[in-house]
């Protein structure tokens, strides 16, 4: 058997957030019993949203597909202001599973807004983040770009009064990137605090980093519809992985492309449970002599409690 380095990047797979957001929904099916309607698959994962859809749990894209007698459940990654609104008008039972991290940024939001500023967004079109955080506001309060590129087309109300916020998945580079040329367009444009992106997709990041001049190729388990598990597969590229894939479990792993390959790095995206983790080691142990090494960057002890109607016994 040919001889093979596995170093396993730590930390990796689940964060605060999502385990959180899956307790939440194993909770409420616990206290409510099946079934218990979800609004957007609660984080991106395939085998995550599986094994809850085994357990009762129903997952449809639109608050409209909910029935008005059964509990429903927000995805962690937040939704715009009307949601929630029309679950009240409905008088349904919900439970929200954004992640407090996704809910600082609302906040936030919602601050500058009251004082009298215009939000530039920094996201990815389309994605729930993007669109739940943008739906805190009115229409036309928040600006979205997605690449230095775009600020130089912003059309702003008054230059004076901006600030910025960030999606928390997002590549802490590029971002940087984009945020430099926010500062050198709109001076007075103000930032957070304390940045957006969220400390797990940042400690993912550092450590694809610390693995990467040590490897051949890189895997990264997450899915595709995985803003933080892409970064990932992005970042190992830029620090010369020239092979980075993403792959959703062990099937997916594409062998004839490693052939020849002494040593592999392996991660996983914040929603990916670590059994599709050991589930590729697994497969790497069946067809090499393999030695794993961990390349721990951060220690991570972040936890998020579940909304007080689920602590409640009934």
């Amino acid at each position: 058997m040919t001889a093979l380095t596995l170093y396993l990047a730590a930390p990796r797979g689940f964060c605060a957030g999502v385990d959180r957001a899956i307790k939440i929904v194993e909770m409420a099916l616990e206290k409510w019993g099946a079934p218990v309607y979800v609004r957007h698959e609660i984080v991106h994962n395939k085998f995550v949203v599986d094994s809850l859809r085994d357990k009762g749990a129903v997952f449809v894209e639109e608050l409209d597909d909910c029935p008005d007698d059964r509990p429903v459940i927000f995805s962690a990654h937040g939704v715009p202001k009307s949601v929630p609104e029309a679950a009240q008008a409905r008088q349904m039972l919900f439970v929200d599973a954004t992640c407090p991290l996704v809910s600082k940024v609302h906040i936030e939001a919602e601050r500058h807004h009251e004082n009298g500023l215009q939000m530039v967004m920094i996201g990815h079109a389309g994605h729930p983040e993007t669109v739940g955080t943008m739906g805190q506001l009115p229409e036309g309060e928040v600006l979205l770009v997605e690449t230095a590129a775009d600020v130089a087309g912003l059309q702003v109300r008054d230059p004076s009064k901006l600030a910025f916020i960030t999606q928390t998945t997002l590549s802490v580079d590029d971002t940087a990137d984009v945020v430099a040329a926010l500062q050198a367009r709109f001076p007075a444009i103000v930032g957070p605090h304390k940045e957006d992106i969220c400390y797990a997709t940042t400690n993912r990041q550092e450590a694809v980093k610390a693995i990467a001049p040590l490897i051949d190729a890189l895997l990264v388990i997450g899915a595709p519809n995985s803003s933080n598990s892409q970064r990932l597969v992005e970042v190992g590229r830029a620090k010369g992985c020239t092979y980075a894939q993403l792959v959703q479990r062990a099937a997916d792993i594409d062998w004839r492309a490693l052939e020849g390959v002494r040593s592999v790095g392996i991660t996983a995206g914040a929603s990916a449970p670590e059994v599709l983790i050991t589930e590729v080691i697994d497969a790497f142990h069946a067809r090499y002599d393999v030695t794993v090494e961990l390349v721990e960057t951060a220690k991570e002890r972040v936890e998020f409690k579940v909304p007080r109607v689920l602590r409640e016994t009934a």
